[in-house]
């Protein structure tokens, strides 16, 4: 019985899981957990300097996605583009639901979480936790739109924050 089984992500592939955002498959192994043998990508985030094992047969399932494709980083740079959408809910449930969209490793989100975060020096100062998210947003589109771009993360900063300052001067 051969075992040529066809896997949705390959070793040295970029990949987005979504609580972590971008790393790159390192290998495929065999590990016997609790007497069973599972199958799984061994995936390293180098920024971090930690390795998640996701099991091959869990992977979609835990929203393990390929890099998106440059037209879905195209229309994040014109989501980045668009005006604030700030609700005026209470800071706890906008605060919830910036880090389900962060979370959610959809690309698109992410980009509304820093567009509707995203301060010029004019503007009122962020708290903490605004910073924090708007951070952490801000991060994993950094790394996406570099890894898409084959660039580094300077370059897709730079990129990023030319879209962001754009919009200030047309507004």
């Amino acid at each position: 019985m051969s075992k040529s089984k066809k896997y949705d992500f390959r070793p040295n592939e970029f990949v987005v899981y979504p609580a972590h955002g971008v790393g790159k498959v390192v290998t495929i192994e065999e590990q016997e957990v609790a007497g069973l043998v599972l199958e799984l990508f061994v995936i390293a985030f180098e920024k971090d300097k930690m390795t998640l094992r996701v099991p091959t047969n869990k992977a979609i399932e835990v929203g393990m996605r390929s890099l998106s494709s440059p037209e879905i980083v195209a229309r994040c740079m014109v989501t980045l583009k668009g005006k604030a959408r700030v609700k005026r809910a209470m800071w706890s449930r906008r605060a919830q639901e910036y880090e389900q969209k962060i979370n959610s490793g959809d690309l698109i989100s992410i980009a509304e979480v820093v567009r509707d975060l995203h301060r010029t020096d004019d503007q009122r100062e962020q708290s903490y936790s605004e910073r924090q998210l708007y951070e952490a947003a801000l991060e994993r589109l950094t790394r996406e739109v570099a890894a898409v771009a084959g660039s580094d993360e300077m370059d897709a900063q730079r990129k990023i924050d030319d879209v962001l300052m754009s919009r200030v001067v047309a507004a």
